[in-house]
């Protein structure tokens, strides 16, 4: 069986060197060592030295040689538009209080996973939110280094 023992960051490994790609949703994307299926179906053994969160882009380099690009799979997500940066701000801090994954999306707006509590919470605080099938790639935490949280479990 194929053997993946290396992360690498986005655009740091060449594209001739693709073999493959593995289409993983958020959770799935934080682990040392699991079976996984590409794309193709192939399987292969995820065999890192510990536990790293692989981001959309970031390539798994295979033992034998090539890179399987690791590809942030669609999931139910909330998107989160705010009147202005400041609005934003008050609540991004309300869901962070939560401990919740964010994400904060290029046009400025958020992005959170489906949850229909916090997305009325979100709407009592004057945001507009649509519920979407997207790509989730939250903030690492501020005590990791591109991984989860410290409360995350």
């Amino acid at each position: 069986m194929r053997r993946a023992i290396k992360r690498i960051g986005q655009g740091t490994w060449l594209l001739q060197d693709q073999v493959g790609t593995v289409t993983l949703c958020f959770d799935d994307r934080h682990r040392r060592r699991i079976r996984l299926t590409d794309d193709m179906g192939e399987a292969f053994l995820l065999d890192l030295p510990e536990a790293e969160y692989m981001n959309h882009g970031d390539g798994l380099e295979l033992l034998a040689g090539g890179v399987i690009q690791v590809l942030a799979a669609d999931e139910a997500v909330v998107d989160i538009m705010c009147k202005d940066a400041a609005h934003a701000a008050k609540v991004a801090w309300h869901i962070g209080n939560r401990h919740v994954p964010l994400q904060v999306l290029e046009n400025g707006g958020l992005r959170i996973r489906k949850d229909h509590v916090l997305a009325d919470m979100v709407r009592r605080l004057g945001a507009a939110v649509e519920d979407r099938k997207a790509a989730f790639s939250p903030e690492p935490g501020a005590y990791t280094a591109g991984g989860h949280g410290a409360h995350d479990h």
